[in-house]
């Protein structure tokens, strides 16, 4: 019996992403590849200079590294990436369903970042390294319209992308319905709201809380608007009010944290 085509597409789509390999490349990232263990790690080249600052990471991996010469550096990077005489090639991190990321155990209730259409890789590393020091889940992207994993979001994500899940779904009103349906509130960010994050979460910080924001310019798209709990801005002092959107996810997913009971 003949395939159908959409599981024939499918299958395709999966071992695609099977072969796909990145190559991060920078001290701080490739040391953090290095020792993490969810990683599955591939080729390593150095200069002799990278291998002794990174012998203690190296040895803890087991692997051997590609000695290169700095002046023709061996990786196949782009122009202009500054390896700093290393690049390591793995695989992408699986991070697991978003069910199974946002609903883990956790001392406090699930804080995420969804992405509507952020594309720049510098922008979603920056918002991983804050999503880090936040404490969120995730965060999520659209496969078709974000950043993947790359060497430059690893780099700008100084580490982040070894620790902190950064998923990408095929439909995020659908991610936003599910998260909905496991009772998380979803606030749009949108500057031209008519509340803050704070009014919005005022006697409700015990719920699971998923932050939505959208490219620089065009904003979240209708649907995601229309697929939010709640859309909410950021307030500013003074007339002028604009934030890069990886700030802006830093002020909201400060601004949505837990609130400590005073001693």
């Amino acid at each position: 019996m003949k395939k159908p085509k959409w599981v024939i597409e499918k299958e395709q789509s999966k071992r695609a992403a099977a072969a796909e390999t990145v190559w991060l490349f920078g001290l701080h990232a490739v040391r953090d590849a290095l020792l993490n263990p969810r990683r599955t790690r591939l080729q390593l080249v150095v200069t002799a200079n990278a291998r002794e600052k990174l012998a203690d990471a190296i040895a803890e991996s087991g692997m051997e590294p590609v000695l290169s010469d700095p002046r023709r550096f061996a990786a196949p990077l782009d122009e202009g990436s500054v390896h700093q005489g290393a690049a390591l090639e793995v695989k992408p991190l699986d991070w697991g369903t978003l069910e199974d990321v946002v609903m883990a155990p956790g001392a406090e209730p699930a804080r995420i970042v969804l992405l509507d259409r952020v594309t720049d890789p510098h922008n979603v590393g920056a918002i991983l390294r804050s999503a880090e020091v936040f404490g969120a889940r995730a965060v999520v992207g659209v496969q078709r319209h974000s950043a993947p994993e790359t060497g430059a979001l690893a780099k700008t994500a100084s580490g982040a992308l070894e620790r902190q899940p950064y998923l990408r779904v095929r439909n995020l009103a659908d991610a936003m319905e599910q998260l909905l349906a496991m009772g998380f509130i979803v606030l749009g960010l949108d500057g031209e709201a008519d509340s803050n994050i704070e009014t919005a979460l005022e006697g409700k910080t015990d719920r699971p809380v998923a932050l939505v924001l959208g490219a620089e310019g065009p904003g979240l798209r209708e649907k995601t608007k229309e697929t939010c709990t709640a859309l909410v801005r950021i307030d500013f002092a003074g007339g002028f009010g604009s934030l890069n959107v990886s700030n802006a996810a830093a002020v909201a997913l400060y601004a949505s944290r837990v609130q400590k009971p005073a001693d």
